[in-house]
Formats: C-alpha cells, sequence, structure tokens
C-alpha cells in the first residue's frame, strides 16, 4: 500500500463529522505510576521498595507508585507517589516504559507507566515509609524478595535501561563518592553489567571517554597509592542535560 493510500485509509476511519464524545464510547483503564529507584551503597547496586499495606498484595514488597489523579500530569503523579510513600522529593525521575498487559493487576483493566531514577547513597539513608507503605527499604536488586504485581518486570527493565546508560554517559557520577580510585569505578561497572571487565582495557576506554579528571591526590591502602579522580565538570554538566532533555 502506498502512503496516499493509508492517508485515505485514515481519513475514512476517522470521518469529519464525527464528534469529539464518540471517545467516550470506548472503554477506559485506569492509570498508575511505578517508580524504580536506584542507589550505590555496601558495594551493592539496590532499588527501593515499600512494603503494601492494603490489598491487592497486602505485605508484599511493591515499588513505590499508585493512581493517577484526574487531570494529573503524569510527571507530577510520580513525584508525588514517591514522596508520599518514601519521603523523597525534588529528584529527576526519567520516563522508562509503560505497562499494560491484561491481568498485571487484579483489580481491574490497569495500565502503569514506569519512572526510573538515581540517588547518591546520602539520599538514601534518608528514605522513610510515608502513610501509604508499611514499611521502606532498599534490597539488593539481584537478591529481591517476591514482589507484587508485574514488578520485578518492570525492575529488570530498569536495570537494562541503566546499564545502557551507563555504557555511553556520565552517569557513573550518580553512584560514586565525589572522588574514587580506577578499581572503585571499575567495580561499580562490574556489580551494575554483572560481567568481570579486564583492567587495561577498561581503564583505557573511560579514560577515553574524556569525563574523569585526576584530583591530585592519593588513596593509600595495603598496596601502592591509588590515584583519586573525580567526573569532569563538563561530564556532569552534559549528563545532567541529558536527563532534562532525554
Amino acid at each position: 500500500m502506498t502512503f496516499r493510500g493509508r492517508v485515505r485509509y485514515h481519513k475514512e476511519a476517522m470521518p469529519e463529522n464525527a464528534s469529539a464524545s464518540s471517545a467516550n464510547a470506548y472503554p477506559k483503564p485506569s492509570v498508575t505510576v511505578d517508580i524504580v529507584l536506584f542507589t550505590f551503597t555496601e558495594e551493592a547496586l539496590r532499588v527501593l521498595l515499600i512494603q503494601r499495606r492494603r490489598e491487592p498484595f497486602a505485605g508484599h514488597w511493591a515499588l513505590p507508585g499508585g493512581f493517577v489523579d484526574e487531570n494529573e500530569p503524569l510527571e507530577a503523579a510520580a513525584a508525588r507517589e514517591l514522596y508520599e510513600e518514601t519521603g523523597v522529593q525534588g529528584i529527576y525521575l526519567e520516563q522508562l516504559y509503560t505497562f499494560g498487559d491484561p491481568g498485571r493487576d487484579p483489580r481491574g483493566w490497569v495500565i502503569t507507566v514506569a519512572y526510573f531514577g538515581i540517588i547518591s547513597a546520602d539520599q538514601a539513608r534518608q528514605v522513610r515509609a510515608g502513610d501509604d507503605a508499611g514499611h521502606a527499604a532498599w534490597f539488593n536488586v539481584y537478591n529481591l524478595p517476591p514482589l507484587a504485581f508485574d514488578h520485578e518486570r518492570i525492575i529488570r527493565y530498569a536495570l537494562q535501561r541503566l546499564r545502557y546508560k551507563l555504557e555511553y554517559t556520565g552517569l557513573g557520577f550518580l553512584l560514586l563518592p565525589e572522588s574514587f580510585t580506577l578499581s572503585q569505578l571499575q567495580a561499580v561497572y562490574e556489580i551494575v553489567l554483572q560481567e568481570k571487565l579486564d583492567k587495561r582495557n577498561f581503564r583505557k576506554k573511560i579514560l577515553s571517554m574524556n569525563i574523569l579528571e585526576e584530583t591530585g591526590r592519593l588513596r593509600y591502602g595495603d598496596h601502592r597509592p591509588a590515584k583519586l579522580y573525580r567526573f569532569t565538570a563538563r561530564a556532569i554538566e552534559l549528563e545532567k542535560a541529558r536527563r532534562r532533555f532525554p
């Protein structure tokens, strides 16, 4: 079929005299938001979960989230639910994916728009359970408890997005302290990517990206002193720009 034919078919399917209110004739799903929030603490990549107080899945662990209010923007709903259930606010959340498989929610036809974000270890220690959650806690993303709904699938999807972004952006500045050794940086990459990386190749690649700079200081330990690095101001600003304008 030619492009012209597709346009003609579309016009026939949507007659010009169709009333805007005719959309009311179609069934409408409920809409929720779910938030996948990562942090890196105690040499592990962790995800924030809340314990549900209400059915369905009362007592089960789940992602922070809830129903979108009428006329509420999705981004505002995600920020609101995250704050109400965990006390976390003022962070950047990136839209991840929309999940709408029939039967994903026993309450009926519910479509969820998932978001994900990353916070520092210092911010992670400020998390508290809100009124809508029994508890809030950080779990190793590779050792999760049984989860409500399809939240394990959503977390796996967010983890894959994180891996992609880590490979080509300066996103690592959110997962590390202000200064770090190349060995520390490699350890973070290996844990997130779940693969062992060749030390020489990793250092060659990461230094060629021009996202790191030496601090001029050394870290002393059992072995010879190691140089301390930090992400450059330019790399951090570029990453923040990507997050503002994905």
